[in-house]
């Protein structure tokens, strides 16, 4: 028996020190990379100074409307992440693709990243960029609650709402607001900072609508920056945004909603909280797509033709 024991116990002793070897490898070589990938971090927007940090807002295009897109929670590059959908808009109208702080190009800093701080914040972005109002504001998943309280403080900043499968106040439960996820917050960051997060994103796994050097530039930015301390605080505010949104009437302006399959999300509870917030509004519409939460990338045709009907209505 204790000889039993004896070769378990080395066993697993050999095993730990293989993985520790392993892990010293991968933290050594992800420092090299990290330095030789800089030269795939040149901003791709224009860099503005807010609250003494560096924040990016890309634009393309003109045109009588300005779209704004709001990345969803954790998007590694907002830039590149939902260009397949705006290189499609941008030969009719100015778009404006605003990276948050920790998202994209734009510094990883230290504060808080309650709702309110975050529309402050891009919102100077944007006029510091010369990108003046009204703006038709295109928010991803859980920016769709900065977006409805955008829309419910500045009204005349905002001309219209065209959600992609955006976050609405019903869409969360009270468990969903209260859970902790300290524990994932740990594992990605083990993965950012150790590199072994290089073996899990390949060129397989980033969008192949991406050129070369565009998957080289997002792997880059995602290495360095994936799940970081802002994005994960933003989590951290949502139920008191909603609150908010709750205490105030409903901005009641022109809104076109596309909405997932559900799958990704919360399923039932996700696609009734959309149809929900749509009930009551003026001129509103939810378009069913049967695709995943990514539905710029999943549906980016469809989503491109009914964008464009419903912004030349805007003018009628």
């Amino acid at each position: 028996m204790k000889k039993a024991l004896k070769i378990i116990g080395k066993f697993f002793l050999g095993l730990l020190i293989i993985i520790l070897v392993f892990l010293l490898i991968m933290f050594v070589y992800h420092r090299i990379m990290l330095k030789k990938e800089k030269k795939y971090l040149e901003p791709l927007g224009q860099m503005v100074e807010v609250d003494g940090h560096n924040m990016s807002i890309y634009t393309e295009g003109e045109g009588e409307h300005t779209i704004v897109i709001m990345a969803g929670a954790g998007m590694v590059s907002p830039i590149l992440d939902y260009s397949l959908l705006y290189r499609r808009l941008s030969d009719t109208y100015k778009i404006a693709v605003i990276e948050k702080f920790g998202y994209g190009f734009s510094d990883v800093v230290d504060g808080d990243r309650d709702f309110d701080t975050l529309l402050r914040q891009d919102r100077e972005a944007l006029k510091k960029a010369g990108i003046e109002a009204p703006y038709v504001l295109c928010p991803h998943s859980m920016s769709g609650i900065e977006a409805i309280l955008w829309a419910q403080k500045y009204p005349d900043e905002v001309e219209a709402i065209v959600g992609l499968d955006m976050s609405t106040p019903k869409a969360y439960t009270e468990e969903n607001l209260n859970d902790d996820d300290k524990g994932m917050e740990l594992f990605y960051k083990f993965l950012r900072e150790s590199g072994v997060g290089r073996l899990i994103l390949t060129d397989k796994n980033v969008s192949q609508s991406f050129s070369d050097r565009e998957k080289d530039i997002y792997k880059a930015l995602a290495f360095r920056k994936f799940a970081n301390k802002d994005v994960a605080d933003e989590g951290d505010h949502l139920a008191d945004a909603i609150d908010e949104i709750n205490s105030a009437d409903k901005p009641d302006i022109p809104t076109l909603l596309f909405l997932s399959d559900g799958k990704e999300t919360s399923g039932k509870l996700w696609i009734d909280a959309m149809n929900d917030y749509s009930d009551g509004l003026t001129n509103s519409r939810v378009i069913q797509l049967d695709c995943g939460h990514n539905v710029a990338e999943h549906e980016t045709e469809k989503i491109e033709e009914e964008m464009r009907k419903f912004i030349a209505e805007l003018d009628s």
